[in-house]
């Protein structure tokens, strides 16, 4: 499945949103989770979209994001 570079991104900046909350004390996890929130309704929204723009499952794409977000960048 061909997905969109901007998805890929968007994906990749939810995960990393995710990932700081880790390393926080209660305080900043709060702030930081807002964050996290807001980049991962972004993605869904735009999952959504592509999916129905594209006749496509919602369910397979945000399958076929995740493991393409999780590959490396190719330059």
């Amino acid at each position: 499945m061909e997905l969109p570079d901007y998805l890929i991104r968007l994906q990749r900046a939810a995960d990393d949103e995710g990932r700081r909350l880790e390393h926080l004390d209660e305080d900043e996890r709060d702030a930081a989770r807002r964050l996290y929130f807001n980049a991962a309704a972004e993605v869904d929204v735009a999952v959504r979209d592509f999916a129905a723009t594209s006749g496509l499952d919602r369910h397979t794409v945000e399958k076929e994001l995740r493991q393409r977000a999780r590959q490396p960048p190719t330059e």
